[in-house]
């Protein structure tokens, strides 16, 4: 299931069953599958990335019983706060740094023989709290509540330590895959898609890049882009790179011929800006 954004945090009431409210990280959405001597860790794009972090994928194959499948979120922890940038280098350089990655769950999809997909969340939550009680820090439960109160205290509390917002569910909802209805997210600043379009700087480590809007409005991100964005960048535009020509600062600018979606993240008022946030692979969520 995919939340809808909402602008305010809904009533204790707002939704069927009454309200789960529940941290929203800054990951790779997983469904994670447990095969019983290996695990699948599938984005919503198909992908198995459990090769891109072998050490969670092999604590996961120990954990958890065959059969039991989580939806939840992989996660990269670094100087006290959830850094999604992180998962984006190899597991060799995150591992050479210290940097924990965990599997967070919010929600579980099937035990060892039953689907249990059309059970109302709240049994669901049960379920999932059960089956991984006692188990490995790099396997979570995510911080959840049903009083609206401690929701908002976290929501204007976590902000340092990485917490982009709140994701509130229904307790009885089922799960209904790519449905919206009974999820709602709540962020504190909005991320849209647009088109890249253009890098500016060297087209092996760009500064910033220049993006497009759905009403043709053109706009470059700030501040500059940290070295993993910026190879990732090169990376999924190689190829794509015409000649180059100059902005209006007199910087170097490569247009991109059918550029990937992207997810920017816009401050308006007097210091407005546009923040690149990630490519649009939909593996986040």
């Amino acid at each position: 299931m995919r939340p809808r954004t909402e602008a305010g945090i809904p009533a204790e009431d707002a939704l069927p069953g009454g309200v789960q409210y529940s941290v929203k990280l800054d990951g790779f959405r997983t469904v994670a599958f447990a095969l019983g001597g290996r695990t699948v860790l599938q984005t919503r794009s198909g992908r198995d990335i459990a090769a891109e972090f072998p050490g969670l994928a092999t604590t996961l194959t120990q954990a958890l019983p065959a059969g039991l499948v989580l939806d939840g979120e992989i996660c990269a922890w670094a100087d006290g706060k959830f850094a999604f940038t992180e998962l984006l280098r190899p597991d060799a350089q995150r591992r050479a740094a210290g940097i924990v990655v965990a599997y967070v769950a919010f929600d579980c999809l099937a035990v060892p023989g039953s689907d249990i997909r059309d059970l109302p969340l709240a049994d669901r939550w049960k379920l999932l709290r059960t089956a991984l009680r006692d188990l490995a820090p790099q396997v979570q439960t995510v911080l959840a509540t049903t009083d609206r109160a401690v929701a908002l205290d976290w929501y204007e509390t976590l902000v340092p330590h990485g917490v982009e917002g709140l994701v509130c569910k229904g307790l009885g909802s089922a799960y209904r895959p790519g449905a919206r209805p009974g999820w709602i997210k709540v962020r504190h600043a909005e991320t849209v898609d647009a088109r890249l379009v253009g890098v500016i700087g060297s087209e092996r480590r760009p500064d910033s890049v220049l993006v497009e809007f759905d009403d043709a409005t053109r706009a470059q991100t700030s501040p500059r882009l940290d070295p993993v964005t910026a190879g990732r960048i090169a990376a999924a535009v190689a190829g794509l790179l015409g000649p180059e020509v100059r902005d209006e600062d007199g910087s170097p600018l490569r247009p991109v011929r059918e550029g990937p979606l992207v997810e920017v993240r816009v401050r308006t008022g007097r210091q407005a800006t546009v923040r690149f946030v990630r490519i649009r692979d939909d593996d986040a969520v």
